[in-house]
């Protein structure tokens, strides 16, 4: 049994949706009062002895339905202080991000980052106030940007990523620029399938190994 505290642990999921071509953050509706039945980041109260990392799991695990071995990486974004921002009393909140991939999960709502639906507590604030945070890790963090793109993908995946994080498509070669100084970041001479509407395929990137465990 987890003894609580009174942090909360609030995660941004994130997943890239190739098929639809964008990150996607997944919320849950509350199980429990306050807010029952209301879209909400997924969240946990720490428990005592409990590491951020932990308790980011178990709240994607527990609150969204997805397994374990989903979760890619985690880390930490800010901490959000305002004693009202819950009804049952003065609580800290932690933010944190998450990157997911694999099967939806059983509750889980997915929403483009531009298009996220109002949320119970202050999460509709944590939601704006972290992106421009996450969108400073794409590139710069390689654990972040592994776990949201996967060990392989294509300049266009790329692109889109960008996209979605920033609200910018930046040039292609600009892009690329950056991606080759990103450590254990290697451009591949390989292209993928074609594009359905024609055009020049998209290069490959790949991760080394020992960028992947780090």
């Amino acid at each position: 049994m987890i003894e609580s505290t009174l942090v909360s642990v609030d995660v941004i999921a994130l997943r890239f949706d190739p098929d639809a071509r964008t990150v996607l953050v997944g919320v849950a509706p509350r199980a429990q009062a306050p807010f029952a039945g209301e879209l909400a980041l997924p969240g946990v109260l720490l428990g005592r002895g409990e590491r951020l990392r932990d308790a980011t799991t178990r709240a994607v695990t527990g609150k969204l339905g997805l397994a374990g071995e989903s979760v890619t990486a985690t880390g930490q974004l800010a901490t959000f202080d305002e004693p009202s921002r819950d009804p049952r009393g003065p609580t800290l909140s932690i933010a944190l991000w998450a990157t997911v991939t694999g099967p939806s999960g059983d509750v889980a709502v997915w929403h483009r980052l531009d298009d996220v639906p109002a949320l119970a507590f202050d999460h509709d604030r944590i939601v704006a106030d972290c992106r421009p945070l996450l969108a400073d890790k794409l590139w710069r963090d390689v654990a972040f940007t592994a776990g949201l793109l996967g060990r392989e993908f294509t300049t266009a995946q790329a692109l889109d990523v960008t996209e979605s994080l920033t609200g910018d498509r930046p040039y292609p070669a600009n892009l690329g620029r950056t991606m080759d100084r990103v450590p254990g970041l290697e451009r591949t001479t390989e292209h993928a399938s074609a594009l359905p509407k024609g055009g020049r395929p998209p290069l490959v990137w790949k991760w080394s190994s020992e960028a992947v465990r780090a």
